[in-house]
């Protein structure tokens, strides 16, 4: 039998341990010693194994995140992986595989005490199981005959029978075995004997504790290993050792817990030897598991319970959307509202060509849907299942606003390399400071609104060393849409000049930080002072403007505008007040009319901004379009309001020729999109 085999192998070292010691307990402790020492060259092998892979890790949340969804496609990559860093994943199993083995055969040392110990042969042990079994009545293949026949042997009651056949010398032999250790029978089962013997069960868990409380802190893979692991880990290993305390001879639990004792110790003396801190990048470990993270708290959040009525239409349009297979165009919006970024261009794509095309948003009620056509199909797809829909795309071309393609949850269609990824923005500013760094590095083409953008995108080329992209010098749909609705209200007068306040929502903007300065300066000197918050503002914070509006209710001259139905407002005012809005741009290149910045903290989402040498839009633009001024000079407001009401650097004709300066094509932008991407797909038919 294989455990015999085993228990033959170690029964030699027992033997060894025993002649030396002549006590069973002291023999299974140098036991445990000696096979901790012969397995140290494979523990030091399966430490630095250990290393190699959280050395990996990095690497291999950027394949999980990348190939997000696809379990097949990050086996292959992860496979790519270990082979080219000579990775062997069954290496970690040995150790537990050994110990297994060398527990085998501990476990048959104990149970065949007269084999191991004294050597004696089969046939004189045949003899005492025929002897032992005539005198007792069980069986001679219970495992633990030999234990008893000791101990029988060592009971006057019964050494008569043995010493008929037995010669003395083996009866001295057999009998002289002293099978306790510490006032402990290592030869009885505990939970047959129970007594002092139960004891041993519970310090086997007990050292299974501490050992795997030692390995999550300590051991450098299992400590990277997430909670859920530790915790099942942890059950398994106390759980096995109470069951084996319980049911298997005292002597082998016993070594379970010093061999449990020994491993912490051989964890310790292993990291300071051979220092994980050393070999491994911590820093880029946390930074790739934060990315990780960010995408399963993405991927997480659309897996909320959607109503039965979406969830219905969802699956109908996702079935739908892959029947058509292959596409030519194919254009993602975020949510409601984001087809006024496109319009003008599938507007025109749609009058000139018989092109179709395929509308994704990611929301249910976008009122896009009431547009669907047959040559202008519309679906929704969550956000959630977006992510596997995109990487089974098939289409010529994607248009979308959304940015760091590649980087997070949305990536690069797996079926199809050669699609163009256009990106479209839906704001004019500068995506070198409004976007994360890197944001644009995997679309093929971008939709440039002005001049300062387009040489942002070519100097991170440059800076970064990034494949040359597309770019065409597009403009703005939303502005030339906005211009077009202003044409009504252009010769508008008010009866007193109006001044729109329209803050950002973010950190520290106007209405946090400093509305009660501004309007100090501007109520009670013949204006019109509307403020008109962000509408997140107004969903977050609405008892703040509640309180605002009744600390203002008896100025006749102050409203509280929270109706974002019409642009009337934005399009009569005289004057725009603002920090880092990007109304600022829509205002003022819609009327024509200058606005009034203040200088609160810039939100910043690239803090390296700086590196590439362009001065970004938003910043350029402050005293193109307007004066800014900082916060601690606001008593300035009334007589800056005074300059860019009068002064004639911010008449109409001037602001035309800045927003003929600072904006590409206005007015025709979504031919100019239209035309590009139509060329684009006779080129890409022809393939």
């Amino acid at each position: 039998m294989i455990t015999q085999a085993i228990g033959n192998l170690f029964g030699q070292i027992m033997y060894g341990c025993y002649r030396i010691f002549h006590n069973y307990g002291i023999s299974i402790v140098v036991f445990t010693v000696i096979t901790k020492i012969i397995l140290m060259p494979i523990s030091v092998m399966v430490q630095k194994n250990s290393i190699k892979m959280v050395k990996m890790y990095p690497e291999m949340n950027r394949i999980k995140a990348k190939y997000f969804g696809s379990k097949d496609l990050i086996s292959e990559e992860q496979y790519k992986l270990y082979q080219r860093e000579k990775y062997h994943p069954m290496l970690d199993l040995v150790p537990v595989i050994l110990q297994l083995v060398i527990l085998m055969g501990v476990v048959d040392v104990i149970y065949r005490p007269i084999s191991h110990l004294l050597h004696i042969s089969k046939e004189r042990i045949d003899v005492l199981k025929d002897i032992y079994c005539s005198i007792s009545g069980v069986s001679p293949e219970i495992g633990s005959i030999q234990v008893q026949i000791v101990d029988s042997m060592q009971n006057p009651v019964y050494l008569d029978a043995y010493r008929a056949t037995v010669p003395e010398e083996i009866l001295q032999l057999v009998a002289g075995i002293d099978m306790h250790f510490l006032g402990i029978d290592l030869g009885a089962v505990p939970s047959q004997v129970w007594g002092i013997t139960i004891m041993i069960p519970l310090l086997a868990a007990f050292s299974s504790w501490i050992m795997c409380f030692a390995q999550n802190k300590v051991n450098v893979l299992q400590a990277e290993q997430g909670k859920g692991n530790q915790i099942i880990t942890l059950l398994i290993s106390v759980g096995l050792s109470l069951y084996l305390g319980f049911f298997v001879p005292a002597g082998v639990g016993v070594y379970w817990i010093l061999s449990n004792l020994a491993a912490i110790l051989t964890l310790f003396l292993l990291n300071a030897l051979i220092n994980p801190k050393h070999y491994i990048d911590y820093e880029a470990l946390a930074a790739s598991k934060a990315e990780l993270e960010k995408i399963h708290k993405y991927s997480a959040s659309g897996n909320k319970k959607k109503h039965d009525e979406y969830s219905k239409k969802e699956s109908e349009d996702y079935k739908r959307f892959q029947k058509y297979g292959e596409k030519q165009l194919v254009f993602y919006s975020e949510k409601n509202g984001f087809y006024k970024y496109y319009q003008n261009v599938i507007e025109t794509i749609l009058r000139k060509t018989d092109i179709t095309i395929h509308y994704v948003t990611s929301d249910p009620k976008d009122e896009v849907f009431a547009l669907s056509d047959d040559r202008f199909r519309v679906y929704y797809i969550d956000e959630n299942k977006l992510i596997i829909l995109m990487m089974k795309l098939e289409a010529d071309m994607v248009v979308m606003t959304m940015p760091d393609l590649q980087k997070y949850h949305i990536k690069r269609s797996l079926v199809k390399e050669d699609i163009e990824y256009v990106y479209l923005d839906h704001g004019i500013g500068s995506d070198n400071l409004m976007l994360r760094k890197h944001a644009l590095d995997y679309f093929d083409t971008i939709f440039a609104s002005n001049e300062i953008g387009k040489a942002e995108i070519r100097a991170q080329e440059k800076c970064y060393g990034l494949k040359e992209k597309n770019i065409v010098e597009f403009g703005s749909c939303l502005i030339d849409n906005m211009i077009e609705a202003h044409k009504t209200d252009s010769n508008y007068k008010n009866d007193k000049p109006t001044i729109l306040i329209a803050p950002s929502w973010q950190d520290e903007n106007i209405l946090d930080l400093c509305i009660h300065d501004i309007l100090k300066q501007l109520l009670g000197r013949g204006y019109h002072v509307i403020v008109r918050p962000h509408p997140q503002y107004v969903r977050h914070f609405e008892d703040k403007l509640l309180a605002l509006s009744e600390q203002y209710a008896e100025k006749e001259d102050f409203e509280l505008q929270m109706d974002f139905s019409s642009n009337e407002t934005v399009f009569r005012a005289d004057i725009l007040v603002t920090d880092w809005s990007s109304i600022a741009y829509e205002y003022s290149f819609t009327t024509l009319k200058p606005t009034l910045f203040i200088n609160t903290p810039m939100k910043i989402m690239n803090p390296d901004y700086e590196e590439i040498g362009i001065v970004p839009f938003d910043i350029e633009i402050r005293n193109k379009i307007g004066i800014s001024i900082n916060t601690d000079k606001l008593s300035e407001i009334s007589s800056v309001t005074e300059t860019l009401l009068n002064d004639k650097m911010f008449s109409r004709e001037e602001m035309e020729k800045i927003r003929a300066k600072y904006l590409y094509h206005v007015g025709t932008s979504g031919e100019i999109g239209a035309k590009y991407i139509i060329r684009k797909l006779i080129e890409y038919s022809k393939r």
